[in-house]
Formats: C-alpha cells, sequence, structure tokens
C-alpha cells in the first residue's frame, strides 16, 4: 500500500516537472533542447507522407465510388465487418434497361437489336469496373490505409514519448542549474545523465522508425504502378468493348441511323459523325495488329510515296482542305511534308484532300 502511494506521488511530481517545463518553454522562461535538424527533416517528411496519403486515399475513394451515401454505407459494413451487399452498378443498370427496352420493341427490329446490343456491352463494362474497383481497393487503397492506420501510429506513439523525454531532460537541466547544495548538484547531475540516456535512446528510435518512411514510399510507388496497370487494363477493356460495339451497329441499315434527321423541323440539319476508332490505340486481346498499322503510316511519311488505303468510317469534310469519305471505299493516300502527323492527302479520282489517319486501313 505504502509502495503504491509513493509510486502515485512520484508519477505526480514528474506530471508536474514537466507541466512546468512545458509552460515556462511557452513564455520563453526555460530553455529547450531542440532536435537534430535531421531528425527534424524526418519528422516534416513523415507528416507530408501522412497528410498527401489521406489527400490521395480520399480522392481515390470519390473516384470509385462517386457517390457518398454508397461510401459511408460501406465504410459502416466494413467497420461492423460485414459483408457490403452486392449492387449493380450504373453501367450494368443502363444495360439492363437497355436490354429490357430493347426485347419490349422486339429483338427482330433494328432499335430493339441495337438497343440489346448496347445493353449487353454496358453490363460488360459494368463487370469491367467492378473488377478495376475491386483491384484498385486490394493493391492501392488497402497498403496506403495501412500505413495510415499502422506505421504511422507506431511513429505518432514514439513521437509523443520523444516529446515526454524532451520535456524530462529540460526539466532535469534546469533543476541543475538551481541546484546550490553539494548534495543536490550531484543528485541533479545524476537525474541529467539518466535522462539524457533516455532521451537519446528514444531519438534513436524515432529516428529509425521515420526513416522507414522511404520504404514506405518504395512500397507506394509499387501500389501506384498497379494502380496504373488496373486502370490501363480497365480503359483497354472498355475500348475494346466498345469497338465491337461500334462494329456491330455499323452493319445496320443507314436508313436506319438517318431517321433522327428527318425529323428535325425546320431546314436546318443536324449531322451525327461516326466516332473514329484509331488504328494506333492498343486493344485488349494484345495483338500486333495496331502496332503494325501504326508502323505503315510511319513508312508512308518516310518514304513521300502513296499507298492504297480502305475507309473504315464515313466522314463528312470540315473544309474545303478536306476529302469527304464513305465508308468501305478505297483511295490513295500519301504524305505531304509540313503536315499534322494525323493527317495524310487524299484522293479519289480527280478530288484531292486531307483525310484523318484514323478513318483508313492501309493495304497491302
Amino acid at each position: 500500500m505504502d509502495f503504491n502511494v509513493k509510486r502515485l506521488a512520484a508519477d505526480a511530481g514528474t506530471f508536474l516537472s514537466r507541466a512546468v517545463q512545458f509552460t515556462e518553454e511557452k513564455f520563453g522562461q526555460a530553455e529547450k533542447t531542440e532536435l537534430d535538424a535531421h531528425l527534424e527533416n524526418l519528422l516534416v517528411r513523415a507528416e507530408n507522407t501522412k497528410q498527401w496519403t489521406e489527400r490521395i486515399m480520399k480522392q481515390t475513394e470519390v473516384l470509385l465510388q462517386p457517390n457518398p451515401n454508397v461510401r459511408l454505407e460501406e465504410f459502416l459494413y466494413e467497420k461492423l465487418e460485414k459483408k457490403v451487399p452486392t449492387r449493380m452498378n450504373n453501367h450494368e443498370l443502363l444495360g439492363q434497361s437497355m436490354i429490357e427496352s430493347g426485347g419490349e420493341f422486339g429483338p427482330g427490329t433494328a432499335y430493339g437489336n441495337a438497343l440489346i446490343k448496347c445493353g449487353e456491352t454496358e453490363k460488360q463494362i459494368g463487370g469491367a469496373e467492378r473488377e478495376f474497383i475491386q483491384s484498385s481497393a486490394i493493391n492501392f487503397l488497402t497498403p496506403f490505409r495501412n500505413f495510415l492506420e499502422g506505421d504511422f501510429k507506431t511513429i505518432l506513439k514514439e513521437r509523443k514519448l520523444l516529446q515526454v523525454k524532451r520535456l524530462d531532460l529540460d526539466a532535469a537541466k534546469t533543476r541543475l542549474k538551481k541546484a546550490r547544495m553539494a548534495d543536490a548538484r550531484a543528485a541533479a547531475e545524476q537525474e541529467l545523465r539518466m535522462t539524457q540516456s533516455e532521451f537519446d535512446r528514444q531519438a534513436e528510435i524515432t529516428r529509425l522508425l521515420l526513416e522507414g518512411v522511404s520504404s514506405t514510399h518504395a512500397h507506394h510507388l509499387r501500389c501506384l504502378n498497379d494502380f496504373v496497370e488496373a486502370q490501363t487494363t480497365y480503359y483497354a477493356q472498355c475500348y475494346q468493348y466498345m469497338v465491337d460495339l461500334q462494329k456491330q451497329l455499323g452493319s445496320f441499315p443507314s436508313s436506319f441511323t438517318n431517321n433522327n434527321q428527318s425529323s428535325v423541323s425546320g431546314g436546318a440539319s443536324i449531322s451525327v459523325p461516326t466516332i473514329p476508332v484509331s488504328a494506333s490505340l492498343p486493344s485488349v486481346s494484345a495483338g500486333h495488329g495496331s502496332s503494325t498499322a501504326s508502323g505503315g503510316f510511319n513508312e508512308l511519311r518516310s518514304s513521300n510515296g502513296s499507298r492504297k488505303a480502305r475507309v473504315l468510317y464515313d466522314y463528312d469534310a470540315a473544309s474545303s482542305s478536306e476529302l469527304s469519305l464513305l465508308a468501305d471505299e478505297v483511295i490513295t493516300v500519301s504524305s505531304v511534308s509540313g503536315m499534322d502527323s494525323d493527317w495524310l492527302m487524299g484522293e479519289r479520282g480527280n478530288q484531292k484532300g486531307k483525310v484523318p489517319i484514323t478513318y483508313l486501313e492501309l493495304l497491302n
């Protein structure tokens, strides 16, 4: 019992000593031991790492799930350690609506068939989005969260302990300065040596933890590469799905695709351009066709010769210097010095003008 009382009294005295030292430092009435510059820089870097990690995490979560209510629901399920209920994402919901409406209008009609094909593609994109979100959460967000909830909390704990040891050290220095009697000075000097040793030990522990932030940066760099790879795969899948869909829709009768233009009131007509498919973009199948096509255009530019090319999509000239194109026709193309790399000079009989390379397929 007496031992516990003495221990409580000693703890109270230590706490009071730290409080007095801290207060006097704030009012400029006591000296303060400064940390070395290297340790201070490590502390600043760790704090910056924490702040930017939090910010990147927050924005990534918004990117993966824009709906704040759904994010809150997922957060609560995670805290309760319960499985988040599976729900259709926006692409899948749109796809389902398109498929159902296509069935209502009739799969045998051009419009109904087109709706069904679009719906199936939207559901494919929804599935790719789901895989992208899952991959990003595991390989990108989780390591960032582990740093904030694990390593950085340990750093905070040791940094606070270092602050306590510093207050003890400076309080010991103050008592030594105030000691007048030989016995008091001897006790103060012994206390100073002990507190200095504890402070140095804690400073070393804190420094080692802070230097570990470099390893955290290296780990987060690998996670960033994984995130970029997941995005690349996702967008490539979406691109390929839409290319395939566009080809399917391109097989529908042109009279059907132009029905909207005839319903516009007044004399003006509205042109709905076909979205071009770049021959230079990669496909999910990772074949060599796109690189071969790009190489063909590069060879054509360097040779200053001419080649036959098949037109992939209809193109309406935007100015008198351009040449209008019809899908599946064959024209002659050549490179002209000073022309933008995305364009070639096209010839059809006596007609001549610039044409975009994304609408062309070079023939052997």
